[in-house]
């Protein structure tokens, strides 16, 4: 009877240790899971933060003979390009995008008041592009912030904190606005 006994307690742990072990698997494989995704979403980003960077010298050569005055705000969004092409790190670009952002938002409203500027079709045809693309960044940081958000409440709650502990997977930041994107676009003329 003991024996009968002692071999269903072993065949329930050995069951629990499975279990537990089939458990760790999931979660493990969850966490690896979001940080891919993180760095899936980043890489989506980082395709249309190339894309609008080739499209701004376009932009910058058809606007240049109508903004003769406007010369500080494409040398800014020239040099913003320049940084953005060649740093690999992620706060960097981040930084870059935003410069980038705001030089594109100032060029646009100064368009404004050119209208032979917003006549000429080229002028058109990259205004749209970029706002497609500006519109499309918008979506994927959305996209990445909302990856960040699981990947960060998962790695913090339990079970996964034990999981992610032993994995040493760090919160990651979210993409943020700075609170020179924030504020009102001025163009003084």
């Amino acid at each position: 009877m003991i024996d009968g006994i002692a071999l269903l307690v072993l065949t329930i742990l050995i069951l629990f240790v499975i279990g537990l072990f089939i458990c760790f698997i999931i979660m493990y494989n969850n966490l690896v899971r979001l940080r891919n995704n993180i760095d899936k979403s980043w890489a989506n980003i980082d395709v249309l933060l190339k894309q609008r960077s080739n499209e701004i010298p376009n932009l910058v050569n058809i606007v240049k003979g109508y903004m003769k005055h406007e010369k500080e705000t494409l040398e800014v969004l020239t040099k913003a390009r320049s940084f953005l092409v060649s740093t690999s790190s992620l706060s960097q670009k981040a930084a870059a995008d935003n410069i980038i952002t705001d030089s594109i938002k100032t060029i646009f409203a100064v368009a404004e008041d050119y209208p032979d500027l917003k006549a000429v079709e080229n002028f058109l045809q990259l205004q749209k592009r970029i706002t497609g693309l500006e519109n499309e960044l918008a979506d994927r940081r959305e996209f990445y912030n909302d990856s960040v958000t699981i990947y960060n409440i998962r790695i913090q709650s339990i079970p996964d904190l034990i999981i992610a502990r032993m994995m040493h997977l760090l919160k990651v930041e979210l993409f943020k606005a700075t609170e020179e994107d924030k504020k009102y676009v001025k163009v003084n003329l």
